[in-house]
This record gives C-alpha cells, structure tokens and sequence, in this order.
C-alpha cells in the first residue's frame, strides 16, 4: 500500500489550502483514512478521520476549519484546509487502515506565516 501526499506549501494566515493524497490501494471504500500532523519531536496528532462508513471527524483544534473527504472512484482522500493560522504548521500525513494495519504517507510541508 502506497500513500502520495500533496498540496502543501507556504500560505499566509487566514488563506486556504487542499491538501491532496493518492492511495495505491484499489480497496479503498469502507476503510478508516486520516490525515495526521507531524512536529518536529512531537508526537503525531489525529487532525481528521473518516471511520469506515461512518462521517467524518475533526479534532478539535481544526473543527470548523478543516474537513476531510475522499472520493473512491480515483482513490484520493483530501483535507480542506480554511483559515489557517500559524500554529497550523507542519507537516501532513494522510493514513490508511487495512485489516488492522496503518499505513502512512510521506508527509507534505504546511507552513503558514502570520
């Protein structure tokens, strides 16, 4: 299982992004995607998950903000990202559960200037 990770970059506060991630795997509806956010010496944080079927989730730092959604029909998950604000910064890591395992992409940079 591959994951692809892109759309980050530089982006002043109050701006928007798309973060975008291509999933190798042709079974991708019904499986628990998320986009987490790597600091540097810090643990990963759960900034958006989409359980199986069920409807999506946003923690609370980026609830209203953010959301996540996929579309299995090209195997791509997204995370929307509105109103950004410095402390929105690092790096993105879309994931993916199969059979009880978790897959992780490489990561895309996000940094937001104030």
């Amino acid at each position: 299982v591959q994951l692809q990770a892109s759309g980050g970059g530089l982006v002043q506060a109050g701006g928007s992004l798309r973060l975008a991630c291509a999933v190798s795997e042709a079974v991708f509806d019904g499986k628990t995607v998320s986009w987490y956010r790597q600091l540097p010496e810090k643990s990963r944080e759960l900034v958006a998950t989409i359980i199986s079927h069920s409807t999506a989730t946003v923690s609370s730092p980026w609830k209203g903000r953010f959301s996540i959604s996929r579309d299995t029909t090209v195997n791509m998950m997204y995370l929307q990202m509105n109103s950004l604000k410095p402390e929105d910064s690092g790096v993105y890591r879309c994931s993916l559960i199969i059979d009880g395992k978790q897959y992780f992409g490489q990561g895309t940079q996000v940094t937001v200037s104030s």
